[in-house]
């Protein structure tokens, strides 16, 4: 059992009786109205079993069922109709669909070892390392001169992810995207 304020994005708790993964969290104290001084936990979740998105909100306070997920180390393979991986201790190949891996659909790229979270042995989700290199396959030419402030341009990586990066980013480079924002750090 953990308290609602220890929950973070990833995790995973059990509630009525269904899994959920924490995709957002945010702390909220109240300061007027009859709900003052009072603290609550707003969550952004996803079903694990129906793979439905829903918010929730606990007083901060609220003790919560939290569920410890296996995490195996497996390679992407490639994508036919749906992910296929390889754990990388028995080198069983599996299957996930686009509901299991969310928004991890935009960074993985052949051969990335990335950890799967299993649940009573189905796979249930992906943990993404924070930062991955990815090539960039289409963005405009810069223009000189346009120095001003932070300038950034539209950019469409390997994946089909399109981003803002810096004005001097070209084709064929390779950048380091934050996976949490699906932002630009830095080029790689």
């Amino acid at each position: 059992m953990k308290i609602a304020r220890d929950i973070r994005v990833g995790n995973v708790f059990r509630r009525g009786g269904n899994l959920f993964v924490v995709l957002k969290a945010e702390f909220h104290k109240s300061t007027s109205g009859r709900r003052a001084s009072t603290s609550e936990m707003k969550f952004k979740l996803r079903d694990l079993m129906t793979k439905n998105r829903t918010d929730m909100t606990l007083d901060a306070t609220e003790k919560v069922d939290f569920v410890m997920l296996d995490k195996v180390p497996s390679q992407f393979l490639y994508k036919s109709e749906q992910y296929n991986f390889m754990n990388q201790e028995t080198f069983e190949q599996f299957e996930m669909d686009d509901f299991s891996l969310g928004d991890a659909t935009n960074f993985l790229k052949a051969d990335a070892v990335v950890d799967i979270l299993f649940f009573e042995g189905q796979p249930v989700g992906v943990e993404l390392p924070i930062t991955v290199d990815m090539k960039i396959t289409y963005t405009e030419p810069g223009l000189r001169g346009d120095t001003t402030g932070k300038v950034t341009k539209p950019a469409t990586l390997e994946s089909g992810l399109e981003i803002q990066v810096p004005i001097f980013c070209n084709i064929g480079d390779i950048v380091k995207i934050d996976t949490r924002t699906s932002e630009y750090v830095e080029r790689a």
